[in-house]
């Protein structure tokens, strides 16, 4: 299997945080159109944003967060061409938890659910650590 598949999950995921960027940019335009934003606050506080931009803003967070881990991961697995069929579908399934957590993140925000996806996420992430380690030790 040609090793730089892998990047076809980390360029899904690099789109997401794209998307979620534009999107706050959107919602800010239209916050500050609506004249939500209380202006004397707006660069060094959160709460002078509406919820619908801090959704936003706090899935832009998060996409800094274990993404971190799922890229480093990915560099990895290319490095040592260890990518397969399992570590591909593995970092398949981390992307589409991530899509799914900002779609309830920055909707419903259902924090159960929420919760969930994102558990998911990091046993996925465990998983193609545990690969990448199993590679590296093999590799010595």
């Amino acid at each position: 299997m040609n090793p730089a598949l892998i990047f076809l999950p980390v360029l899904a995921q690099v789109i997401l945080t794209l998307v979620v960027f534009v999107a706050m940019t959107v919602a800010k335009s239209r916050a500050m159109k609506r004249g939500e934003v209380d202006l004397e606050r707006r660069a060094l506080h959160k709460d002078a944003w509406p919820d619908y931009v801090l959704k936003l803003s706090n899935n832009i967070a998060n996409q800094f967060e274990t993404p971190v881990l799922f890229y480093a991961v990915s560099f990895v697995l290319w490095a040592l061409r260890a990518v397969d069929a399992v570590t591909l579908s593995l970092a398949s399934a981390y992307v589409v938890t991530r899509i799914v957590h900002a779609f309830v993140h920055t909707g419903s925000n259902y924090v159960p659910v929420r919760k969930r996806v994102f558990t998911l996420g990091v046993v996925i992430i465990l998983a193609m650590t545990v690969f990448a380690a199993i590679a590296v030790i093999s590799d010595l």
